[in-house]
């Protein structure tokens, strides 16, 4: 696990000197611990617990909030742009132009975040993430709407990556672990309030109230950042990489669009996805090529020669594909199998969602008291995937209540994970490329999401097509009218239907599991596993 090659590395450094080397080793965890602690000692001005939490968790919290509902809330008005501006059939770009923008934004905000300081960059990512808000409440139309949520998705790559790298920079190492559970709670909060906040907004006020809302929240947000005490960056990496910036924007954005195509599961988008997720290869080729030649990389290769780096990133990866697949996919289930209204499903979603929030912040609490880290993963995500595979075959047999609890249990077991990837990459990563480590961490989870999604999509529906393509037809009917559409079929085609989709949404909580289990192997072998 090259541990002992890392140790041997710590050991030859002194700790005065962390400030002129390129990356810190990740050592073992209390030769990291005191090397980070050592960096940001005089830096952060003695204060009592309750303080240090009012003066950092406010301007980290509301960005971080922001960010994260602005993914939901579209999502649930879609149908009411779609009305108001036309272009239905292009209504779906509205949230994928979002998500590349977002995707990109991490690391250069990292980068950018390192150089400058990150709390001068927050400010930009504010003033961006609200100044798009205003122009898509404004749009005209789909094609407009959809430019100016790029904009707007900029800044909101910056919110997330700089509220993870601001824990870095504020808390000490032992104390993060507390605080990313509690950042974990509030991506969890946001993403329960989003759709519930969005359908309130829309019905109330009109779609347009959904972007407005963030103007005030984002005033707000500027007067907590301006609390956090000011920081220099390390102004010796003034250079930027502007050719990696645009390799990496054509691998992010024609693998995104890959994916999204993937999940429609149409053959005649084929052609076009293979040729995108090409381009996007060739494009991550030539990319990790200008990396290792250019003098300031925007995404240092020496970051993924850490073994506990690439591992905590890919576990990051497996757990967003997860998590995101379940959520995705979860409702579909409950609708197309179960016959449930959106209000049942909601009900039934809620414990899984409070799951994750009440897992992190356990396992930050367990963190900072104890100063394990890769051990609360190793067993959640095992638990998981026990969890999961057995879902896929009882499912049928339990009852709605049974199944929600369920999915709480496994909930709390995979929220695990974030908070310790964070905390370890931070403690490795260094000081000086805090932001760089955790814009990686925010775009191997977006990948993972996308890649997850894509995955459980096209088992889904490969597995209804090869076994009865008409019952494939009739699922995605179920999907958009209900399960009333069943009603006119035979009783006998009916128990068929629902047995071909419940084994096909068995092979989905198969593949779900499939990276959970990843998840687990890269937290076994995790090197850093104590602060």
């Amino acid at each position: 696990m090259n541990e002992s090659s890392d140790q041997s590395q710590a050991a030859d450094r002194v700790v005065p000197k962390l400030a002129d080397s390129p990356l810190p080793s990740a050592g073992t965890g209390h030769d990291a611990h005191a090397r980070d602690a050592a960096a940001i000692a005089p830096l952060v001005p003695v204060q009592s617990a309750g303080a240090q939490f009012l003066t950092v968790f406010p301007p980290i919290m509301l960005p971080m909030f922001l960010a994260v509902a602005d993914q939901t809330i579209v999502a649930t008005a879609l149908p009411a742009i779609a009305s108001s501006l036309g272009d239905i059939e292009r209504a779906s770009w509205v949230v994928v132009s979002y998500l590349i923008a977002n995707t990109i934004a991490a690391p250069v905000y990292g980068r950018l975040g390192d150089t400058f300081g990150r709390r001068l960059m927050m400010f930009v990512a504010l003033g961006i993430f609200m100044a798009g808000s205003v122009l898509c409440a404004l749009a005209p139309s789909i094609l407009t709407l959809t430019a100016f949520r790029v904009v707007q998705g900029f800044g909101g790559g910056g919110l997330m990556t700089l509220s993870q790298a601001l824990i870095g920079e504020a808390i000490p190492p032992r104390e993060r672990g507390r605080y990313q559970g509690y950042l974990a709670g509030i991506a969890v909060s946001s993403n329960t309030f989003g759709p519930v906040a969005g359908g309130y907004l829309t019905q109330a006020f009109g779609w347009q109230s959904i972007f407005l809302i963030n103007i005030p929240l984002g005033l707000l947000a500027v007067f907590f950042v301006f609390r956090i005490p000011p920081r220099q960056g390390d102004r010796r990496r003034t250079m930027f990489d502007a050719p990696g910036l645009v390799l990496f924007i054509f691998f992010v954005g024609p693998v995104i669009l890959a994916l999204e195509q993937v999940q429609r599961m149409e053959l005649s988008t084929l052609p076009l996805a293979l040729g995108l997720l090409a381009f996007g290869l060739v494009s991550l080729g030539l990319l990790s090529w200008q990396e290792r030649i250019t003098t300031s990389p925007l995404i240092p290769p020496r970051l993924f020669r850490q073994p506990s780096i690439w591992r905590a990133d890919a576990m990051a990866a497996c757990h967003g594909a997860a998590l995101v697949s379940l959520i995705t996919f979860l409702p579909i289930y409950l609708r197309a199998v179960r016959g449930a209204s959106p209000a049942e499903t909601g009900l039934i979603l809620l414990p899984l969602t409070a799951g994750i929030g009440i897992g992190s912040m356990f396992t930050g609490q367990m963190v900072t008291r104890t100063g394990c880290t890769a051990v609360f993963p190793t067993y959640g995500l095992m638990a998981a995937t026990i969890g999961l595979v057995a879902i896929a075959f009882i499912a049928p047999l339990m009852s709605p209540t049974q199944l929600a609890w369920s999915f709480c249990v496994i909930a709390l077991f995979m929220g695990t994970v974030m908070g310790v990837v964070q905390v370890t990459v931070q403690a490795v990563s260094g000081p000086r490329l805090l932001g760089t480590g955790a814009a990686m961490v925010q775009f191997s989870r977006s990948v993972g999401a996308a890649v997850g999604t894509a995955s459980v999509a096209a088992i889904l529906f490969s597995i209804l097509s090869a076994t009865d393509r008409s019952t494939a037809s009739l699922f995605g009917s179920i999907i958009e009218q209900g399960p009333d559409v069943l009603a006119s079929l035979a009783p006998a085609r009916q128990a068929a239907v629902h047995a071909q989709i419940g084994e096909a949404f068995r092979a989905a909580f198969l593949t779900v599991a499939a990276f959970t289990g990843m998840g687990t192997v890269l937290a076994w072998t995790l090197p850093l596993r104590r602060l």
